[in-house]
């Protein structure tokens, strides 16, 4: 399991510019690699997608801190809301992505 999220962690960061796709595609990768049907599939591409989002998230708070908005504070809040929703974009499509892939390689 440690292996597959971690191969869909590092696609994650990859393919994450990519708008849905992106992470489509890397939830679909670590869930293939996981096999064992669409649950296990779905947990590695959940995971995967919860690590990739996690540094997202706090890239974002920094980002906002520093050069989004006025004071260091306001723009830390902002930038760590945004990054939440991106977390959460991101351990949703993962999901998906990986439930399909596990769902292929069960086959």
């Amino acid at each position: 399991m440690l292996l597959a999220v971690f191969i869909g962690f590092i696609a994650m960061i990859a393919l994450s510019p990519i708008p849905v796709l992106g992470p489509l595609l890397a939830g679909f990768i670590a869930g293939y690699i996981e096999g064992g049907g669409a649950g296990k599939g779905a947990i590695a591409g959940f995971l995967s997608g919860m690590l990739g989002g996690i540094l997202l998230a706090v890239a974002a708070g920094f980002v906002g801190a520093f050069f989004g908005l006025p004071g260091f504070i306001l723009g830390f809040a902002v930038g760590t809301l945004l990054g939440l929703m991106i977390f959460a974009y991101q351990a949703i499509l993962g999901l998906v992505g990986g439930a399909l892939g596990g769902a292929v390689k069960g086959r």
